[in-house]
């Protein structure tokens, strides 16, 4: 099974943690299911599995940046998972000195 076969077996919880992690190089990131507050929500087909999230990231790439291009480098790192189900993300997107590192 090659690295693409173990990579279906994660969750996708861990699948964007791990990718916001390579891409940000975040000093926090926190990552939350909240799926099951969207079960029955009319663009979530059958169950509201792994398709709603809260994602939380302190990173230094976010320095000098915008809110609307920190939400997007956040996007632009999750592009295949949005493309495969996942439905929606709450981020905070904070840099070191927003967030109370000197």
């Amino acid at each position: 099974m090659g690295s693409r076969g173990a990579n279906v077996l994660l969750t996708r919880a861990s699948r964007i943690k791990s990718k916001l992690q390579t891409v940000l190089e975040a000093r926090i990131l926190e990552v939350e299911d909240v799926s099951y507050q969207h079960a029955g929500h009319a663009a979530v087909k059958d169950s509201a599995n792994e398709t709603h999230f809260n994602v939380k990231v302190v990173s230094g790439k976010f320095d000098g940046q915008s809110l609307v291009k920190r939400h997007r480098m956040v996007y632009d790192a999750l592009a295949d998972e949005l493309e495969s189900g996942l439905h929606a993300l709450s981020i905070v997107a904070k840099t070191p000195k927003e967030a109370g590192f000197s």
